[in-house]
Order: structure tokens, then sequence, then C-alpha cells
């Protein structure tokens, strides 16, 4: 099981990181498919999302595509959100109501290309909407163990905020940033079993760092953004179906 787990894990950090993403959504529904614990899901994720978007920030500012100070409006309010998210506690039922619900929410931003808006700016109505998004993604981020930028990104997109390639370099930093803050929230709950954490750990980081090596050059370098992130969605909407067929039952 943990061999395939990290083989699953691979092509997850490769699929997502092409396209700027960390992966934790698909993280945390494979891992709730296999039965870990669901009060560990989300550490597990996170540290999984920490591994491979650190090396796409260091890609993508290399390359001058990364621009912190244009995204501050939406870090401002989701970093203290995604740790108030992981100080949270839900019940089991809860927790995978809320992380089938974030998937399919992932898989029709992934499945369905926004308009793009007339040029608009960082300021008023659209900063707002930064202010409004990096909430509320902050916020889910810490309580399942996503970092959110797969919700942010289409925003970006449709304020015109950049091309694609700055998009998801800007993607890639929310959840840099969101992923550290929610996981500090959840070490701060007491009563963590680290053992099996660890246990998952030394099978699942090397495979999301070498997947999201891979698929940070691809995504840099040759594959169109657009088939993938679509490819992406479908993997995402069969997993979300199962996992509200096992909520449910």
């Amino acid at each position: 099981m943990p061999l395939l787990l990290a083989v699953f894990f691979l092509a997850t950090a490769t699929l997502y990181a092409s396209v700027g993403f960390g992966g934790g959504s698909t993280y945390t529904a494979i891992l709730a498919a296999t039965g870990v614990d669901y009060a560990l899901i989300p550490i597990i994720s996170l540290i999984c999302n920490i591994a491979v978007v650190a090396g796409s920030c260091w890609r993508y500012g290399r390359a001058g595509l990364l621009s912190v100070q244009r995204l501050a409006p939406a870090l401002a309010v989701s970093i203290p959100l995604a740790w108030l998210g992981g100080r949270m506690q839900l019940s089991e039922d809860a927790f995978l109501y809320l992380l089938s619900g974030a998937l399919v929410l992932s898989a029709l931003v992934l499945l369905v290309r926004p308009p793009r808006l007339a040029g608009v700016s960082s300021t008023g109505a659209a900063g707002w909407a930064l202010y409004l998004a990096g909430g509320a993604t902050g916020l889910l981020a810490g309580l399942v163990g996503i970092g959110g930028g797969i919700f942010l990104a289409p925003l970006l997109y449709m304020m015109r905020w950049g091309e694609e390639k700055q998009i998801a370099a800007a993607s890639s930093l929310f959840i840099l940033l969101n992923s550290l803050a929610g996981l500090a929230g959840q070490f701060s709950k007491p009563g963590i079993a680290m053992q099996p954490v660890v246990d998952h750990l030394v099978w699942l980081v090397p495979s999301v760092v070498l997947g999201g090596w891979i698929g940070n050059h691809l995504g840099i370098h040759i594959l169109p953004a657009n088939r993938v992130r679509q490819a992406t969605g479908l993997l995402i909407l069969v997993v979300a179906v199962r996992l509200l067929f096992r909520a449910a039952g």
C-alpha cells in the first residue's frame, strides 16, 4: 500500500505542478479513500503541498514569473484564516462532505475556462475580490489540507492579472504560504499522533518532490496548460464523486 500511494502521489504532483498547483485536494481525497485517520489527512496533505510548491516557487522565481507584491491583498487575508482553519476541529462526516464539495468545485474550476474581463486592476472591486477569495480559500486550506490556489487562479485569470504562467507562479506562492499557515494551525491541536504521519511521509514526500519537479518543468517549458488542466479536472471529479458516495453511505 505505501508503494501504491507513492505512485499515485507522484502522478498527482506531476499533473498539478504543471499548472502551478500543489495537489492537496487530490492528496486528501486519496488518503481519505484509503482509510487514513481523517484527523491526520490535512497534515500529510499540507506537508506534501509544501514539498511540491516550494520547488515550484523557486523555479518560477528564477524564470522571472513571480510577483509577491501584487498578490499581497489575497495573502494578507488567507494566511491568518488558513492558520485558524487548521486549528478548528471537524467531525469525520463534516470533513468528508467539506472535502467532497471542495473537490467538485475544484473540478469545475479546472474544466470550465472562465471569461476574461476587460482590463481591471488590483484595486477597487477587483481588490475586494482578491480579499474575499483569499479569505475563503485560506480557511478551506487549513480545514481540509489544500492550498487554495486552485480557486484563486480562475479569479486572477478573469481579472487579467497576468499571463497563464504568471498566474501559475502566483498560485504556487499562495499555496505555499497557506499550506504553511494551515500546517501551523494543525500542529497546535492537542493529541496528534505523529508516528503514522512520519510513516506516510517517508514514502510520499520523495514522490511528490520528484513529481513536482517533473510537472513544473513540463508546465514551464513543454506542455499546453489547457489540456493538462482539463485532464486534472476530470480526475478530481471522479475522486469527488467516490468520496460523496462514501460520505453518504
